[in-house]
């Protein structure tokens, strides 16, 4: 498997997930892109987007978060990991953060319109 510029912990921890994913670097089609946004002559000189395809399953990710054409590989990767256990129907992190800031919202919305409909006024 491929090392990307990132801790030698975080390289093992993608080898593992990948592994109880099932999916191999041969599933997976990668394309590199210009990026766009803050970086300067940098972005626009180099390809440094990664666009990650699952084949079998056509699931695809897109990472152009940092500067380092390495960095956003590993990045992406992480990211259609995430979308391939959460396609399958297992709860991953983001799920659970996005369900707790729903929850919250919900909580807010309950308390505000409790205290705008006072009697007595």
């Amino acid at each position: 498997m491929l090392e990307f510029a990132v801790s030698e912990e975080k390289n093992r921890w993608l080898r593992m997930k990948m592994v109880e994913a099932g999916v191999c670097e041969e599933d997976l089609e990668e394309t590199f892109v210009r990026s766009s946004g803050n970086g300067g002559q940098h972005v626009n000189k180099t390809s440094s987007c990664v666009q990650l395809k699952h084949k079998p399953t056509g699931i695809s990710a897109t990472c152009m978060r940092e500067r380092s054409q390495s960095v956003n590989r590993f990045l992406a990767r992480r990211n259609l990991l995430e979308r391939i256990e959460a396609a399958s129907g297992v709860i991953t992190p983001e799920m659970k953060r996005i369900e707790k800031l729903r929850k919250q919202k919900s909580r807010r919305r309950r308390r505000a319109s409790a205290q705008s409909v006072t009697p007595g006024d």
